[in-house]
């Protein structure tokens, strides 16, 4: 047979496809994002408590933080859920039952975290030192200057850089099937697995990279948006909306330039 043809049938006969698509739809891709939302969020909350220990003058909170970092970063993604939802399952057996997901979205949670404390921990280090002798000398504790002025500041220049790691998380949440779901847990990847290894098409396997493109292409041009406008700030000519104009200075005479 021409290869082109076996390769046209393999991948790309759309009767399989059809077959796999109401799955992928009402299983995989609800699983998925809540796959991949929770450890965001979790991740973010983790990963900022490692930020501000990477931070600290205390080698105590400082140390282990970069050993945290630094292990799972290190570690394939695989291993680590692998290690969590293994070494794991019999705790889990105690707390809710035979049920690998919360162990799944636990070690995607811990990788992410280890990356989203990276990424807050330089932005939290870009802002200028003079924002927090600022905030210290209008009263501030050294706490209240880095919860409300310094670490809002840095969340905001990195803002790309975590969606960029909500990217990588879909992706990642395909691994989970290692902990072997079961048939309503199925995330997209394991859905069209399973399509492929029934039918001997791997029609089903493209189609759920087709879904991942979907999730991960808008995104992707999210945040070259979300960079620009952060970087060049209000396009030109854009309207100005008149509680953001500040008020004149006393004594400011127009076209002055001061």
């Amino acid at each position: 047979m021409d290869p082109l043809s076996t390769l046209w049938e393999t991948f790309f006969d759309l009767d399989a496809m059809r077959a796999a698509l109401p799955e992928m739809l009402t299983v995989g891709l609800p699983n998925t994002l809540i796959l991949a939302v929770s450890a965001a969020l979790l991740g973010s909350v983790f990963g900022l408590l490692l930020a501000v220990a990477g931070i600290s003058r205390s080698r105590w909170l400082r140390w282990p933080a970069r050993v945290y970092t630094d292990v799972f970063r290190g570690l394939p993604a695989a291993a680590t859920i692998l290690l969590i939802g293994v070494g794991l399952a019999p705790l889990g057996m105690r707390v809710w039952g035979p049920d690998p997901y919360p162990l799944g979205i636990l070690a995607l949670s811990l990788i992410a975290a280890a990356y989203i404390g990276e990424i807050f921990r330089s932005g939290i280090q870009s802002v200028e030192a003079a924002q927090l002798e600022g905030a210290r000398a209008l009263g501030f504790s050294w706490a209240e200057a880095m919860r409300l002025v310094i670490v809002p500041q840095g969340i905001r220049r990195v803002l790309p850089a975590w969606v960029n790691q909500l990217i990588a998380l879909i992706k990642d949440s395909s691994l989970v099937y290692f902990l072997g779901l079961v048939a309503s847990q199925r995330e997209l990847f394991r859905i069209g697995q399973d399509y492929a290894a029934t039918t001997g098409n791997e029609s089903a396997l493209l189609l759920a990279g087709l879904f991942y493109l979907t999730l991960t292409v808008p995104l992707t041009h999210a945040v070259n948006w979300i960079d620009r406008r952060l970087r060049h700030g209000r396009p030109a000519g854009a309207p100005i909306d008149e509680d953001d104009t500040e008020p004149a200075l006393p004594g400011a005479v127009e076209g002055s330039g001061r």
